[in-house]
């Protein structure tokens, strides 16, 4: 399939496809006979992930190493999974932050409503 295809599977725009295929955070790219990039079900599952990893707060530092990780083959299985437990403990971490967050604002929202009520 086409970038732009890509693109619309993966939610992600053609310049940040671009952007990570020059970064070396996908695996290999084929072209067809007329140069055009020829994207993969591998290719959209990685464009995938990594739009999750970046939109939970993942640095590209990290998702570098995640990838490096991925092309060494199967021996670097556990690194990866230790990576992708140690981000889901953040996530859990961040989720717990944002519901104390939520309730905090939801206590002063009634606050104010009781406020109004009384006018």
């Amino acid at each position: 399939m086409l970038i732009s295809e890509a693109a619309h599977k993966s939610g992600l725009s053609v310049h940040t496809i671009r952007f990570y295929e020059k970064s070396n955070l996908l695996p290999p790219i084929n072209r067809g006979t007329d140069g055009h990039r020829r994207f993969s079900p591998e290719n959209i599952e990685w464009l995938i992930l990594l739009s999750s990893l970046r939109e939970t707060g993942m640095s590209l530092k990290r998702m570098k190493y995640f990838a490096d990780l991925y092309k060494q083959g199967n021996k670097t299985v556990s690194e990866r999974k230790e990576v992708l437990l140690k981000h889901s403990h953040n996530l859990e971490l961040q989720k717990a932050s944002l519901n104390n967050c939520a309730k905090i604002l939801a206590a002063k929202l009634q606050l104010y409503e009781n406020i109004l009520e009384e006018k």
